[in-house]
């Protein structure tokens, strides 16, 4: 694997999702509201199934702490992206509500540059060289250094069939696990730029969620008189 081919199979997806998304929307929607499913009821399944099973059976899975990490790395980092689609990440909107509107529309585009920012820094800080910061690093070169290597997870392990079928080693590869660090950050750059559109075009107003809770005592505050 070259050093570009991460760069550009990561640009490859993020071009398929945009893609896609503008033909079937829906689609698109379906999968990620599925995959967070998936991953929080597989995190729910094996920490109640394991606390059974350990005082019940006085027995248990050995890899169970592992997989709820790995489990839950993988909700968090997908849920980065998705909380920018949904507009639901939480923040602080003092400043944006007291200025005119105008000067919040430009503060909310540049609060959505920061996410992009912050992604790309993560992604492959090696662009920063640009500005006169020497480094080098980002999860695309860490992912590449696991892909190369080839180690495997502390506990995970391939099914008996799986090693047998396809030749694999016993434990899972590290890069398999990791492998949602650069496509998580990609996402989130992708979606920091669709919110700048956006925001730009007047379809929303800013990256982070609104006032459900406030609207909502508004809305009954009357409910104690009664």
């Amino acid at each position: 694997m070259t050093g570009y081919t991460p760069h550009l199979i990561l640009l490859g997806m993020v071009i398929a999702l945009f893609i896609w998304e503008r033909v079937s929307p829906e689609a698109v929607d379906k999968l990620e509201d599925n995959l967070l499913v998936v991953l929080m009821v597989s995190l729910t399944l094996v920490s109640f199934g394991q606390v059974i099973a350990r005082y019940g059976f006085n027995t248990g899975w050995s890899a169970a702490l592992e997989f709820n990490m790995v489990t839950f790395s993988w909700l968090i980092l997908v849920g980065m992206s998705y909380g920018i689609k949904r507009n639901s990440h939480l923040g602080v909107d003092i400043l944006i509500k007291a200025v005119p509107k105008p000067i919040a529309r430009w503060l909310a585009i540049f609060g959505a540059a920061t996410g992009l920012v912050y992604g790309l820094i993560l992604l492959d800080a090696s662009w920063l060289q640009a500005v006169g910061i020497e480094t080098r690093s980002g999860a695309i070169e860490y992912w590449s250094k696991m892909y190369k290597v080839n180690i495997g997870t502390e506990e995970l392990r391939w099914p008996v069939w799986v090693q047998e079928t396809f030749g694999v080693k016993d434990r899972v590869q590290r890069w398999i696990v990791l492998m949602i660090l650069p496509i998580s950050l990609a996402l989130l750059s992708f979606r920091s730029i669709q919110a700048m559109i956006e925001i730009y075009r007047g379809d929303r107003e800013m990256v982070i969620a609104g006032h459900e809770a406030e609207e909502l005592v508004n809305e009954n505050k009357d409910a104690l008189k009664d």
